[in-house]
């Protein structure tokens, strides 16, 4: 299982030196979080703090746009780095469109879906997207608990999607990762894991990342 920690949890006034730090520790990607304060409630980065690493990680930069007008920062946040980009099934009406114009980008197209959301909504976006990330926690704040059905609906996501395609899609969680919990998360088959305060606020990263990928 991959682990991309959340930038969310960084220490932003030592940004790049955190960023160097997990990277040099293990870490697969960087999960950036965007919030606009409206489809959540909390206000996070946004495409010129991002641009800020580009060019100074060779990790993934993933960006998760938790926001109401996905499309209106598509371009921003590919031409800031972005290798991947992940809209929320909840947050607009074309999904479709907005899949296709982030592959048209040059970035991998994902979708997210909140605890609450079935996943079957996302049987007619299989063909669009490169990544499925279920939330196992309600957005907009980090240092949240696991909710343990959002887990258990990942596990069922899973075999649906086999089920339905042939295409390889990444499954990856978000939400309440930790040592504890980590086992249960690779055992269901999930591809990625985000990990905030598990991964920052641990005294070393390398040892946090190998204890959630089950690691020695």
């Amino acid at each position: 299982m991959k682990i991309y920690p959340s930038l969310l949890s960084s220490d932003f006034g030592r940004l790049l030196e955190e960023v160097r730090a997990v990277e040099a520790a293990g870490a697969d990607g960087l999960h950036v979080d965007v919030m606009d304060g409206a489809f959540v409630p909390n206000l996070t980065l946004g495409p010129v703090v991002l641009k800020g690493l580009k060019g100074r990680t060779k990790l993934p930069l993933d960006c998760h746009l938790m926001v109401q007008r996905p499309d209106d920062l598509l371009e921003a946040f590919r031409d800031a780095g972005a290798t991947g980009i992940t809209v929320h099934v909840e947050s607009g009406p074309h999904l479709q469109r907005t899949l296709a114009r982030i592959r048209e980008l040059g970035c991998r197209p994902g979708v997210s879906i909140n605890p609450a959301t079935p996943f079957e909504s996302l049987e007619w976006v299989l063909d669009d997207v490169d990544l499925i990330l279920s939330m196992t926690v309600n957005p907009g704040f980090g240092g949240q608990k696991l909710i343990p059905a959002a887990l258990r609906k990942t596990e069922k996501m899973i075999s649906w999607i086999k089920s339905k395609t042939d295409r390889k899609i990444e499954v990856q969680i978000d939400g309440g990762l930790n040592a504890q919990n980590s086992t249960s998360v690779r055992n269901i088959g999930v591809d990625i894991a985000v990990a905030g305060t598990a991964v920052f606020g641990a005294k070393d990263y390398t040892t946090a990342i190998r204890e959630l990928k089950g690691l020695p």
